[in-house]
């Protein structure tokens, strides 16, 4: 069975706490995401290697491989998305559809190792991007497709949160 799209509009996990998993991405430092994503991406490799790992706990919810697949992802579009705003003054987004990616990009086939190995990779990018942003530019700004505007400082924040939810998702549900 297709997973149901989350059509949420999740901008406000920088504001405030998110009541699910309980990280408050408001009370993170811009200089503490490179780390915490760093960490997130290094406890993934415990959850790849599950007898589980493709294992859907249920059909409206994707299995820890497909989580981390896309949060491997997650990375890389949004290291794009930095690399972009840093080159360009407010750019707009492409769109990411990730549940269409998630079937185009067969991520319920994908190898468990090469995912962690991958998600290891794309995280040290962003992290590195991440550090290499002077103080300066954490108010250049970028647009997603709905309109929604973010500066870099509140673009870092929106990330972190992704693939620490989707941590929780796998180890809490």
């Amino acid at each position: 069975m297709a997973i149901a799209p989350d059509t949420k509009n999740w901008t406000w996990v920088v504001e405030r706490a998110c009541p699910e998993c309980g990280f408050d991405a408001s009370a993170v430092a811009f200089e503490e995401i490179p780390g915490l994503l760093r960490e997130n991406a290094s406890r993934w490799g415990a959850v790849l290697g599950r007898a589980d790992v493709r294992i859907r706990p249920n059909d409206a919810t994707w299995s820890p491989l497909e989580y981390a697949a896309h949060v491997r992802d997650v990375f890389r579009v949004f290291t794009g998305r930095f690399e972009l705003m840093l080159a360009e003054d407010d750019p707009a987004f492409a769109n990411w559809d990730q549940d269409a990616t998630a079937i185009a990009e067969r991520y319920d086939q994908q190898d468990p190792a090469v995912v962690n190995a991958e998600l290891l990779a794309a995280a040290e990018d962003s992290a590195t991007t991440l550090e290499a942003i002077p103080d300066a530019a954490l108010t250049r700004t970028g647009r997603r497709s709905d309109g929604s505007v973010f500066t870099v400082e509140s673009l870092a924040r929106y990330f972190v949160h992704d693939p620490t939810h989707h941590f929780w998702d796998v180890t809490h549900a």
